[in-house]
């Protein structure tokens, strides 16, 4: 790759998106709340496709188009689509599904689709009878935070830092540049495409918080401004969407795979939770307490501890992501909680002055490949059910966990994270809190995906099998 090509590649390519974005007037995003919203834009913005966006259970995106003629009765009616061609979704029998556009999810596309001026809206996924389709993630999701009213709560925070890769291909991880944590140009190869995308998401309404280099090679951050958990799950779908659409169209790579280069870290999506009384109180947030961890904020970080085995095959769902979860390469692997100790899996940020609002824990063992709506999901249920059970928050950990010996973790009776995939599967497969949180259906789909991926990389005869093996 030549340096000077690329650079004036995706120069080029921000010019264009610059001019459209301002075309389109949605510099900062479209604010659309009622159909007819919607209807109007499209028309007065000559908007010549629609894209349908909906989550399947391993949080790919799916998608269809339709045009403008087609909106309104979309929005009446719906759009119907065969069901048992989605991952997760119904069987062959009970294909018929219908997906009701959300006019409030509105926004442009920051560059032409196909030659289009397009829009996309995320897809409300109901059965023939117009009833909610309990398995859609995102209905997962909204069922789960609609328990937060019936504890005294209005809603929950997230906020993702969620890590990716930049490669030359996607046949090979060859790495675009050997920069390091907080390095700038030129050594810096992704820096004008971190930019770019950060202007391509603040265009469809998402704010940034900051970006950066990350430690290892070709590794880079973007991290969301915190938001309500459905919104956010939401943007961190159209986040990762724009990550590698915008490589795609630089003629470069981009992965969130949690651990594509061997003795290099890995990616994770460090999450900042943090649960609200209303807009202007933090459930979270004590002056008094210790830590300034209310009881309520200490007794969900106990629910999380104590079902953070359970959690890892939503949170970490691929084969790929034990790869990740191991000692030397800042992921977590030990079920603690500290203010600042990276090594735990959980950290609670030092408390600022005058920054009650900001008051959160942060969950330091989820990977942005995971499907954020059955996720953030489970992040809330744990919680939840730490409440409902009034547990007691261990003592923090100030060591360094990972200089621990085995013997000296399990006097402190410190549990560890499932060691690869199918330990994960063991732990999910009887976990009353996953089938409640899930339904059944999801869950047991879940499992059995899960299980066949096992399975085939246990089977798989990788070349460093052969190496180590072949004299034998």
């Amino acid at each position: 790759m030549q340096m000077n090509d690329f650079l004036a590649r995706v120069e080029a390519f921000r010019e264009n998106m610059e001019r459209y974005v301002a075309e389109m007037s949605c510099r900062d995003g479209l604010d659309l709340s009622s159909t007819a919203d919607v209807v109007k834009y499209c028309s007065e913005h000559g908007v010549t496709s629609i894209r349908l966006w909906f989550t399947d259970i391993l949080g790919y995106l799916k998608s269809f188009a339709m045009t403008p003629a087609e909106l309104q009765g979309a929005f009446d009616e719906g759009m119907g689509f065969d069901g048992s061609s989605i991952e997760g979704y119904q069987r062959i029998q009970e294909s018929d599904m219908v997906a009701f556009p959300i006019a409030s999810t509105a926004q442009v596309i920051p560059f032409r689709m196909g030659g289009s001026r397009a829009i996309r809206m995320i897809a409300e996924i109901r059965n023939p009878d117009g009833s909610s389709y309990a398995s859609d993630p995102r209905e997962v999701l909204r069922r789960n935070l609609a328990r937060l009213e019936d504890y005294g709560f209005s809603h929950m925070n997230i906020g993702p830092e969620a890590e990716y890769y930049y490669f030359k291909t996607d046949r090979a991880p060859e790495i675009i540049d050997r920069a390091g944590y907080f390095d700038i140009v030129p050594v810096d190869l992704g820096d004008d495409l971190r930019e770019t995308t950060v202007f391509a998401l603040e265009s469809m309404g998402i704010p940034v918080e900051y970006m950066h280099h990350e430690v290892a090679p070709s590794q880079h951050e973007i991290d969301l401004k915190y938001q309500e958990a459905q919104r956010m799950a939401d943007g961190l779908q159209t986040h990762k969407w724009l990550v590698k659409e915008i490589a795609r169209r630089n003629g470069v790579h981009a992965t969130f795979m949690p651990k594509p280069l061997f003795g290099e870290n890995g990616s994770g999506m460090h999450t900042h939770v943090s649960i609200f009384k209303d807009e202007k109180t933090n459930a979270f947030y004590s002056k008094d307490e210790s830590y300034h961890l209310s009881e309520t904020a200490k007794h969900f970080l106990a629910g999380v501890l104590d079902h953070a085995s359970e959690m890892a095959l939503i949170t970490n769902q691929w084969y790929n992501s034990y790869k990740r979860l191991v000692v030397g390469f800042e992921a977590p692997v030990y079920i603690a909680w500290a203010e600042r100790n990276r090594s735990a899996l959980v950290r609670v940020p030092v408390y600022k002055l005058g920054k009650e609002l900001a008051t959160r824990i942060e969950l330091r063992f989820p990977d942005a490949a995971c499907n954020p709506y059955l996720a953030f999901a489970v992040m809330l249920a744990a919680g939840l059910d730490g409440l409902d059970r009034n547990l007691p928050l261990p003592e923090p950990m100030t060591l360094d966990l990972y200089e621990l010996t085995p013997v000296e973790r399990e006097r402190k009776g410190i549990r560890s994270l499932p060691h690869d995939l199918y330990a994960a599967i063991l732990e999910a497969e009887d976990s009353e809190l996953l089938t409640k949180t899930l339904g059944e259906d999801v869950l047991n789909k879940i499992l059995e995906t899960k299980l066949a991926d096992s399975e085939r990389f246990r089977l798989y005869i990788s070349p460093l099998d052969l190496e180590t093996h072949m004299e034998l």
